[in-house]
């Protein structure tokens, strides 16, 4: 072969490398944009709603789930008063609680010795439970899952099991499952190990945005191929008055224990517990595999306030930026939006910024003839 025959044969291998590396790239960025299905849901709700469809109806019918606090949580008649100033008290004792004990778990079933879960936070036995009843929901087998690249993204955010463990006069009863019972690291490392899930595995606390923030990272996660399927979780308990104490003090809870989002009386949101899971695939690979496809998720986006006019003062820009990330995202317009569920704080500065922030951005293509309808579950 000749010098110039040479040079001819890599040229050609030259533009076909970088051809390849272009298609590549198209690839990758079809990936990253492919819709996400959702192909199995389990949930425990105040009101009863231990399935979707209980809780459905609880949200058709307008039942109103909110009650005093239990007295197998804290002595709320002990920690009331309704002056929000006086130290130590809270001036509300009504928030949603669930209706089944928080007591009650089957250690054998997930192969948990007695003594390692009577130091389980109970937000991590609940995780179990409904993370459990979100695989059969999916239709797809448990055993199967083992080994599987299947991502767990945790949202949790709430530690009063773990404070009220921590207090001096109980530091001669903590033993080698303290640690492993109340880190949010174990919350979700827990339900990797059960299953067998090999795939990412975190927990995240954005306050009340962590179980959509973990949605998110989950969808990136499939989109780029770290995970074949993704399991979501949010949970919450409301177990001892220390929290409910510090919300006291910020005057951010509802007195009449009544969140009244986007009305001119609104004075504060209601104290909710609950777990929801969700599974998900790549909607190629659902459709593929034949599971059932019970929403479809287009697309997401996440940011952050930065500087602002407060640490936890809501910044309309911020949610203006990110609305329209995420409708560029999706690929979709303002006119294709039909309804928000919206974050509805029932307060006087978060509410008209919420709502003005959605009205600019979504705005275009509505009218009193097609109207954008918005809700929020706190309400």
């Amino acid at each position: 072969m000749d010098n110039k025959t040479e040079q001819k044969y890599i040229q050609t291998l030259q533009k076909a490398s970088v051809r390849i590396k272009d298609l590549m790239k198209q690839v990758e960025s079809l990936k990253k944009k492919e819709p996400i299905a959702v192909i199995g849901m389990a949930c425990r709700f105040p009101g009863g709603a231990d399935t979707p469809e209980k809780f459905w109806e609880i949200l058709e019918k307008g039942v109103d789930t909110v009650t005093e606090v239990p007295p197998d949580r804290w002595d709320a008649e002990k920690y009331y008063d309704p002056d929000p100033e006086v130290p130590g008290k809270i001036y509300t004792a009504m928030g949603g609680f669930l209706d089944s004990p928080i007591d009650r778990f089957d250690a054998s079933f997930f192969n948990i010795s007695p003594k390692e879960a009577s130091r389980m936070d109970p937000q991590q036995r609940l995780l179990l439970e409904v993370s459990w009843e979100a695989v059969e929901n999916s239709g797809l087998n448990a055993a199967s899952l083992k080994g599987s690249n299947t991502g767990v993204f945790i949202g949790i955010s709430g530690d009063d099991y773990s404070d009220s463990r921590k207090l001096p006069q109980l530091y001669d009863k903590i033993n080698a499952y303290s640690i492993t019972g109340t880190t949010f690291s174990t919350a979700a490392g827990r339900i990797s190990y059960v299953y067998g899930f090999e795939g990412p595995c975190m927990a995240v606390d954005t306050a009340c945005s962590s179980s959509l923030v973990c949605l998110h990272l989950a969808c990136r996660s499939l989109q780029l191929g770290e995970s074949d399927a993704a399991m979501v979780c949010g949970v919450m308990l409301n177990i001892s008055p220390g929290t409910h104490i510090c919300f006291s003090k910020l005057q951010a809870i509802s007195p009449d224990g009544k969140c009244k989002s986007f009305d001119a009386s609104a004075d504060g949101y209601v104290r909710g517990e609950g777990c929801g899971v969700i599974m998900l695939k790549r909607l190629s690979d659902a459709l593929k595999d034949g599971n059932s496809v019970l929403a479809v998720i287009k697309g997401s986006a996440v940011n952050q306030d930065g500087k602002s006019n407060g640490l936890t003062a809501p910044n309309g820009i911020a949610q203006q930026k990110v609305i329209r990330e995420a409708l560029k995202d999706a690929g979709i317009s303002p006119a294709d939006i039909g309804f928000i569920e919206a974050h509805g704080t029932g307060t006087a500065l978060g509410d008209p910024i919420e709502v003005e922030s959605v009205g600019t951005i979504l705005n275009e293509g509505h009218s009193k003839e097609n109207p954008l309808l918005i809700g929020s579950v706190k309400t």
